[in-house]
């Protein structure tokens, strides 16, 4: 009786309705292989494609202001004295040893011994309705400055590319935690059932220091994690179907697979093994939807020439504008890295002189486009665009065991820095924040990466507060224990 009572009580589990709407193959979950060119079923007769069992999270909280973000990192920390905080104080000090005060009880990553301050290498201008000053490295950028809310006192806990990079996009700075994207995705869905919710686009030629754990789904299930797009070749790794193998062969090896993962989860109850049935499914209808969208050469020449994109690139400007076609197409969050802003002054790649004057002009054109273009499509008004890297840079120049680096260049700083954020109900053509007269503190409306994070949910109608999941006995949320909105750059 005792084997009959736990047979029935497996069963019973098995056919919950979150379970039932989420199954594949089988009975109304039959649904869930769905035709990419319409609601008819892979493997069966016509339905809908499945709707995620979202209901019980009750979102959003509130009416969003965005349906969807764009998020621009820069990863290596651009340096905010060069691009977006002017400071004239700190060129009357420029090659002055810098005040102890400055340096005690304070940890560097590279500083030791007393170094010589550094004032702007760029020129300013004051630009749009408030004379926002904006660097002369971003001529481009000037034209929207009306359109985006720039706030010069941010600051971080971490002073090391990968930690900082994972507190900015998953709230820990440890590995583990769900990243910003999947968290989005896990609460909202996505509008579009041919593609991920949460993708990712990558430049520079590497990617940030923190590797795919900057989007990955930590204890969410695997679904959310962000999927990496690529310029050149497969849009997505192993998306094409191996040489011998038809659309049909795929179809009838996807739903077997499927079957063992179904009687592995009857067996087992483990929800990850529903979460490789959703990927095995998602990436069968990708094999159609990516690589259209992801082909730029269907845009006309003078988008094109607007971001500056070149087909077959993996470049910024490529990923700006797929970065619109993705939204466009009902993507929820996507994630852009551009790496290369370290901008120690090692040597002329990595210099305030030369190398970040060559990232300027990769960016420059690019990200003015996109604000641009999405502006004149309508789609600005509800799709959250930031900007930034994971922390800021010194008002002092680099030197490291005592001597100055041969170029000029400035060390990791979490004190201050400058992201800007743009429509989906931002305030536009204003500044939030303030630092001291060389840049090296907040000292007006600072603003935590917790506080970041509390905003772009805010703006998504989430409730950053009420947003959990419960993993091994306790619910976490993005933001941990913290965070504020940033009531003030909201219209």
């Amino acid at each position: 009786m005792d084997l009959f009572n736990e047979a029935r009580k497996r069963e019973l589990e098995y056919t919950t309705r979150r379970h039932f709407l989420k199954k594949c193959s089988t009975g109304l979950g039959g649904i869930a292989l769905a035709s990419l060119l319409g609601p008819q079923n892979l493997f069966a007769g016509n339905s809908h494609p499945p709707t995620p069992d979202l209901s019980s999270l009750n979102l959003p909280h509130h009416v969003p202001k965005a349906k969807r973000v764009i998020y621009l990192h820069m990863a290596g920390a651009p340096s905010q004295l060069e691009l977006f905080d002017y400071k004239p104080e700190l060129q009357k000090l420029d090659g002055l040893d810098c005040p102890q005060s400055l340096l005690e009880g304070k940890r560097f990553a590279f500083i030791q011994g007393t170094p010589k301050m550094l004032g702007p290498q760029v020129n300013f201008g004051r630009y749009g309705r408030a004379g926002t000053y904006i660097s002369d490295l971003l001529p481009n950028f000037r034209k929207v400055v009306d359109d985006v809310a720039i706030i010069k006192s941010m600051h971080t806990d971490e002073f090391n590319h990968a930690p900082a990079q994972l507190l900015v996009q998953t709230g820990s700075a440890r590995t583990g935690r769900p990243s910003m994207g999947a968290w989005v995705t896990y609460g909202l869905g996505s509008e579009n059932e041919n593609l991920p919710g949460y993708m990712v686009l990558v430049s520079g030629g590497k990617n940030p220091s923190a590797g795919k754990n900057a989007w990955g789904s930590g204890f969410l299930p695997s679904e959310y994690q962000g999927v990496q797009c690529r310029n050149s070749g497969d849009p997505i790794l192993y998306v094409s179907n191996p040489n011998g193998m038809s659309r049909t062969i795929r179809k009838q090896s996807l739903k077997a697979i499927n079957d063992i993962n179904e009687k592995q989860y009857k067996e087992f109850n483990d929800d990850e093994t529903m979460s490789r049935i959703a990927q095995y499914e998602m990436a069968f209808k990708m094999q159609v939807s990516v690589p259209d969208i992801m082909d730029v050469s269907k845009e006309p020449e003078y988008i094109k020439e607007m971001y500056g994109a070149k087909e077959g690139e993996a470049s910024f400007a490529n990923n700006c504008l797929l970065a619109r076609r993705l939204v466009e197409q009902g993507v929820r969050f996507v994630q852009l890295y551009d790496w290369g802003w370290d901008m120690h002054g090692t040597n002329k790649a990595s210099s305030l002189d030369v190398g970040l004057h060559r990232k300027s002009r990769q960016i420059d054109k690019p990200m003015t486009a996109l604000i641009q273009d999405l502006k004149q499509r309508g789609l600005l008004d509800d799709t959250l665009v930031v900007w930034g890297g994971e922390f800021g840079r010194t008002p002092m120049r680099e030197n490291r065991g005592g001597f100055e680096m041969p170029f000029h260049g400035r060390d990791h700083h979490t004190e201050a820095y400058t992201i800007w954020m743009a429509g989906a109900g931002i305030k536009g053509g204003i500044t939030h924040g303030e630092t001291d007269e060389i840049g090296f503190y907040g000292i007006k409306d600072r603003v935590h990466v917790h506080d970041l994070q509390a905003t772009i949910l805010n703006q998504l109608g989430i409730n950053h507060e009420k947003f959990t999941y419960n993993f091994q006995g306790r619910d976490f949320r993005l933001t941990d224990v913290h965070g504020r909105i940033i009531k003030d750059i909201l219209a």
